[in-house]
C-alpha cells in the first residue's frame, strides 16, 4: 500500500523538461590555401525535449567558437623625457587566438557571473595572465589590451542577436572566419540557457589546415629549416637578377 502511495505521488508532480543540444556545423573542417581569404560557417540544431518547454522563463542560445590558445606579453608604453619606452608588463598563459560568440540576447542579461566563472563562457574569463608584479596595478587593463588588439584585427567579435532562435527550438548563427586563421582545432560550444543558469551543453571541434603549397613551406619551414633559409635566399637573389636583368633590357629599348 505504501509503494502504490509512493508511485502516486511522484506522478502527481510535473514533468520536468529536460532539454538538450543537438547540433551540426556546415563544414566541419577548414582548408588554408595559398589563396585563402577567410570563409564562413554556419552552426545550427535544434532542442530536444522529453516533455513540454516550461514556460517561466525564456530559452536563450549561445554559440561560442574559439582558436587555439597561445602566450603572449603585453607591454604598456610611456612616454618619458619625449621617448615612448616599455614599463610594465604582464605575461599572458593563455589567450585564444580566435574568438567569436553569438547570442539571442546580451550575454550579460541571459548568463549570471557564477555561471561564466564555472563554464568559461565570455573571453574574460579564457584569458589567464601569469606573472602579474606588485608594481602592476591594474593587471586587467593588459586583458582587455588583448581583447582590443585582436578585434581591431578581426580576430574577436562579439555579435548579440546574432543567433536566430525559432520557437525555442530550432536556431541557427553564420560566423565568419578570417584569413589571418591559426592552425589547430577550433572548439566550438553551444550553451541554452534558462533563468541565467546553463541547462545544457555541446561540443564539437572545427578543424583548420594549411593544405597544400602553404602546408608545403610550413612543413619545410619548421622541420628543415636549413634548407628553408637557404631556399628563400636563392629566390631572392634569383628574383633580384631577373628583375635587373628586365629593367636594363627596358632602358636599352
Amino acid at each position: 500500500m505504501l509503494r502504490i502511495l509512493i508511485a502516486l505521488l511522484v506522478l502527481s508532480f510535473p514533468a520536468h523538461a529536460q532539454e538538450k543540444v543537438v547540433a551540426g556545423l556546415s563544414q566541419n573542417n577548414v582548408s588554408i590555401t595559398a589563396t585563402f581569404d577567410g570563409t564562413g560557417i554556419l552552426i545550427f540544431g535544434a532542442v530536444k525535449r522529453e516533455a513540454p518547454a516550461p514556460d517561466h522563463a525564456p530559452l536563450h542560445v549561445v554559440i561560442e567558437v574559439s582558436g587555439p590558445p597561445n602566450a603572449v606579453t603585453v607591454r604598456r608604453k610611456e612616454k618619458k623625457l619625449g621617448i615612448w619606452v616599455n614599463t610594465d608588463s604582464v605575461q599572458i598563459d593563455k589567450a585564444p587566438s580566435f574568438y567569436a560568440i553569438a547570442s539571442t540576447a546580451p550575454l550579460k542579461q541571459i548568463l549570471s557571473e557564477i555561471e561564466d566563472v564555472r563554464y568559461k563562457i565570455s573571453v574574460d574569463r579564457l584569458i589567464r595572465s601569469v606573472g602579474t608584479t606588485d608594481e602592476v596595478s591594474d593587471p586587467e587593463s593588459f586583458s582587455e589590451a588583448v581583447i582590443r588588439i585582436r578585434q581591431d584585427n578581426g580576430l574577436y567579435s562579439d555579435t548579440n542577436g546574432l543567433v536566430e532562435l525559432k520557437d525555442e527550438t530550432l536556431f541557427q548563427a553564420s560566423f565568419d572566419l578570417p584569413s589571418n586563421l591559426v592552425e589547430g582545432d577550433y572548439s566550438t560550444r553551444i550553451f541554452l540557457l534558462r533563468d541565467m543558469k546553463v541547462v545544457d551543453a555541446f561540443e564539437t571541434t572545427l578543424g583548420v589546415r594549411k593544405v597544400g603549397l602553404e602546408r608545403w613551406i610550413y612543413n619545410l619551414a619548421h622541420q628543415k629549416p636549413l634548407i628553408y633559409g637557404l631556399l628563400s635566399l636563392t629566390i631572392a637573389i634569383l628574383a633580384g637578377w631577373l628583375a635587373s636583368t628586365v629593367f636594363r633590357l627596358l632602358r636599352l629599348n
